[in-house]
């Protein structure tokens, strides 16, 4: 099995609906982000042990892009050809994920911050396993 590697995101289509985010990959598939993202204020910390989903969207909200972070069973091909990215951290690490977005590994945990007037759009912040997921929109602090 080779080693899991870091994928560049392409941008990809975004759309805000009724009950929640609808990203349309490049291969035509379809993810639903269920419910409307809770509004906390940057930075976030996610649950321990969840897998965590940052995209950014642009200031129309009809595109953005989508970065896995620290996800280590997804093959690197299948990430490519959806335009999803993926960054990929060791424990203590911060790494930008898009200008004005960083993410750090805290432990079980990600560190999710924005520096909100480096970011046009808008930045959602999805957190899943097999039994829940809870999706975040990270706002300024005075919001």
């Amino acid at each position: 099995m080779e080693p899991h590697t870091e994928v560049a995101p392409s941008t990809l289509s975004v759309r805000l609906v009724d009950g929640g985010i609808v990203v349309t990959y490049l291969d035509g598939r379809e993810v639903f982000y269920h419910g409307a993202p809770e509004p906390v204020a940057s930075p976030h910390l996610s649950a321990p042990g969840k897998d965590v989903h940052v995209l950014v969207t642009d200031d129309a909200e009809t595109s953005g892009v989508l970065t896995y972070v620290d996800e280590r069973t997804t093959d690197a091909s299948i990430l490519e050809d959806s335009g999803v990215g993926r960054v990929l951290l060791d424990p203590g690490e911060e790494r930008t994920l898009f200008p004005g977005v960083d993410a750090a590994r805290e432990n079980l945990r990600c560190e999710i911050r924005v520096e909100h007037d480096l970011v046009d759009g808008r930045v959602f912040v999805f957190e899943e396993d097999q039994f829940a997921e809870r999706s975040y929109e990270l706002t300024p602090a005075n919001r």
